[in-house]
């Protein structure tokens, strides 16, 4: 324990170097906030350099369990010094509120409970959509590749928190460089979405903004309105494509880039199959607002099934309608879409698509055993045949994924709230996407929670980001005995 509180503190320490964003744009725009900022950092700061000083002399080679349980630690302990200058800044708000809402940002979920965001203080915006930023890839990733002295035991904390059977898919021989690679990459995107975004007419603050969003595949925005505020068909264009490419595995990004060859995407099973059920939803939706007369002619309706299709597909959550007023089938598949779309290895939540393609081969193979008793054929998945092992552990997340999602569901009906509610607000936010299914569509966002349904939303998107078996393991006795 000492050994996590010593690793966990240096990661404190550094979080609070995130807050020079936010002072910078205080002072720039003199919305008088930055004192709250400077404030925050030197808790964040000071409160690491205790947890270093108090456990100096305790650090080691950190084993998986410590990974574990330094994963969860860090993303709630930054996630609860994150909430000072909210707290500090919004007088009536609540710590729960404010808790959700930084949890929100960083497990790049986008769900939000404030209102009226077109007047809030620019530098508490732009530290909104730097959590979710930082959040993208990961908060222990980002510290695996500045900070050298977390690269003690570093393979465990980056199994903590990578995705599936990206786990252990590296770049480099340190995983330091993997994690170098993998910010350089995502750094390059979000830089090229925000000239893009000011093309496009954004003012700078919004593409900076709307590009960290789109990057980190999460739905906070500038405006109530969300990208229904602009209106704009190129925009929704450049946000469609940052989309679609956060949504996919940032290792293929890498060795694209570095070979100059889009061979490594037309190698990936899950590019594939991503692009064609999304291309597939967005025709059939498109055809459906054309068919109940959504809209005037089927080149609007395309329009608007394109860009929410592929935002909610891939967990961001943005929007430019109000999607629960479309007939009943399309906030529905666009919901479930969130649970499967996203690539391992890339900023969004969910499934992944690579646990739905093992799957799907799996039932099929069982077909085939069926027919074929004694057929010997491995699972193939892209054509590489998956172990014995990997396949059992996608059956067991799949498991404990369903079984959270009822779960949870469960204890907000036991609140009172309704049903179709209940269920959108878990899968969204277990999937780490900004919206459910409300009554009056993502416009209502989740300010109307009680405390307890906005503590187990927030429990939701915990166990969502961090693949629920990094969360739950710690609650087994195993994990305690020595």
């Amino acid at each position: 324990m000492l050994a996590v509180a010593h690793v966990l503190g240096l990661l404190l320490a550094f979080f609070g170097a995130t807050y020079l964003l936010p002072i910078g744009c205080s002072i720039f725009t003199g919305d008088g906030l930055a004192l709250f900022f400077i404030v925050a950092a030197a808790c964040s700061t000071g409160t690491g350099l205790l947890l270093v000083a108090a456990t100096m002399g305790r650090r080691r080679e950190l084993k998986p369990r410590d990974g574990f349980l330094l994963v969860t630690l860090g993303w709630i302990g930054t996630s609860a010094l994150a909430t000072i200058p909210l707290l500090m800044a919004l007088p009536g708000l609540t710590f729960t509120r404010a808790f959700f809402e930084t949890m929100s940002g960083l497990t790049s979920t986008g769900s939000t409970v404030l209102v009226g965001l077109d007047n809030l203080q620019p530098s508490l915006n732009l530290w909104r959509h730097e959590l979710e930023w930082i959040g993208g890839l990961g908060i222990i990733v980002m510290a695996l590749a500045v900070l050298p002295l977390l690269g003690v035991g570093g393979m465990q904390l980056y199994k903590g928190e990578a995705p599936g059977p990206v786990k252990d898919e590296r770049l480099a021989p340190r995983i330091a460089e993997t994690a170098k690679s993998l910010w350089l990459v995502y750094t390059l995107i979000t830089g090229a979405g925000i000239i893009a975004l000011r093309v496009c007419g954004m003012s700078w603050f919004d593409a900076i903004c709307h590009a960290f969003s789109a990057v980190a595949l999460g739905g906070f925005s500038t405006h109530d309105a969300s990208i229904g505020y602009f209106n704009s068909v190129s925009i929704e264009l450049v946000l469609i494509a940052l989309m679609l490419i956060a949504s996919l595995n940032f290792a293929r990004h890498f060795v694209a880039l570095r070979r100059l060859s889009l061979e490594p995407y037309t190698r990936d099973p899950e590019f594939r199959a991503i692009f064609a059920v999304i291309g597939v939803s967005v025709v059939v939706i498109a055809v459906i607002l054309t068919w109940h007369a959504s809209y005037p002619t089927f080149f609007i309706s395309f329009r608007h099934a394109f860009f929410n299709v592929v935002s909610m597909a891939t967990t961001t959550g943005l929007v430019t309608q109000n999607v629960d007023a479309w007939p009943v089938f399309a906030p529905f598949w666009m919901l479930f879409l969130s649970c499967i779309i996203c690539s391992t290895g890339s900023a969004g939540g969910g499934i992944k698509m690579f646990r739905a393609l093992l799957l799907a081969k799996q039932a099929g193979h069982e077909l085939k055993l069926l027919v074929h008793p004694s057929a010997v054929a491995p699972v193939r998945v892209g054509g590489r045949p998956i172990p014995d092992r990997v396949a059992s552990a996608v059956l067991g997340f799949i498991f404990l994924y369903f079984m959270t999602a009822a779960l949870l569901t469960f204890a907000l009906l036991l609140t009172g709230l309704d049903l179709p509610s209940s269920v959108g607000a878990i899968v969204a936010s277990i999937n780490n996407t900004a919206h459910g299914l409300h009554a009056d569509g993502p416009v209502r966002n989740y300010h109307v929670l009680t405390p307890a349904q906005t503590w187990i939303c927030t429990a939701a998107m915990l166990l969502g980001r961090l693949e629920i078996f990094s969360v739950i393991v710690l609650f087994t006795p195993a994990f305690w005995r020595k």
